[in-house]
């Protein structure tokens, strides 16, 4: 008869933050597959359970699992942590969960700390609507296609970010998303707990220098204030630019008004006067 997989959750920071079953469960199975094993060792050592522990990561998951699978087969239990809260979730194991239930094997989940949710219940975003973006991509220009795709989500964002890309995402999602209010998150659940709530222009601001990994929370795009009109054709177009520029005063701010009035980012408003620039 096959084992059982257990997906654990396990705490973000404070110990304490973990489950009477989870305990259970850790100590009852034959094996552990831990993301980090030096972390899941803190966390054993802390509630004296002597379970053996194996590694399985993002380098080794794909050459591990099927072993993993065969144990399982064999009758093995194993449960699956991830270094901290849920696991699969934005950390290894999905490969790994799919080829267990390909295998027909059972997977039982066991809820509890979720850095996502930890955060957006800590904010005050609008929480009846939310999605999960995980990190965004570690290349720029993927990055900058990824905020763009993300502009008018009507939903509150939850992302993760690392310290040393905090700074130039954060100035892609002003650029791409306009002066969102943005909750950064770190060190949860730990004694020096913090969450900073601003517009993306005060957060770019703070002097302190990022550190620590960061769960970002941001309120919905707007909605817009008037009914978007349909672009004319580019001639009425360039028209209407110079108008405009001329009662604005600059050509930056006639751009922003137009953008407003079409219900568009500036960006793509920009975009579109330059491609009428080229068939005129």
């Amino acid at each position: 008869m096959s084992g059982t997989l257990y997906l654990v959750a396990t705490p973000i920071g404070n110990l304490e933050d973990i489950t009477l079953r989870a305990l259970r469960i850790l100590g009852e199975v034959d094996l552990i597959a831990a993301e980090d094993t030096r972390r899941s060792a803190r966390l054993l050592r802390h509630y004296g359970i002597a379970t053996r522990v194996t590694s399985l990561h993002e380098h080794n998951e794909r050459q591990k699992a099927p072993r993993l699978v065969d144990r399982l087969q064999a009758g093995s239990s194993i449960a699956l942590l991830a270094d901290a809260g849920t696991p699969v979730v934005s950390d290894p194991g999905l490969l790994f969960v799919r080829l267990v239930m390909s295998a027909g094997i059972r997977v039982v989940p066991l809820p509890g700390p979720s850095a996502p949710i930890t955060a957006l219940v800590a904010t005050g975003a609008p929480p009846d609507s939310f999605t999960f973006v995980g990190f965004p991509p570690r290349r720029l220009n993927d990055r900058n296609q990824w905020c763009q795709a993300l502009a008018n989500e009507p939903r509150t964002l939850i992302f993760f970010e690392s310290p040393h890309r905090l700074r130039t995402t954060l100035r892609m999602m002003l650029e791409h998303w306009g002066d969102r209010q943005l909750a950064l998150c770190r060190e949860l659940t730990k004694i020096h707990e913090e969450c900073v709530i601003r517009p993306i222009t005060e957060l770019l601001e703070l002097s302190q220098a990022p550190r620590g990994e960061y769960t970002g929370v941001v309120w919905p795009a707007p909605a817009p204030a008037v009914q978007a009109e349909q672009l004319p054709d580019e001639g009425s177009l360039l028209d209407e630019l110079g108008l405009t520029t001329e009662a604005m005063g600059t050509r930056r701010g006639a751009v922003k008004e137009m953008a407003r009035k079409y219900g568009l980012t500036s960006r793509t408003m920009y975009a579109a006067i330059e491609h009428a620039k080229s068939v005129g």
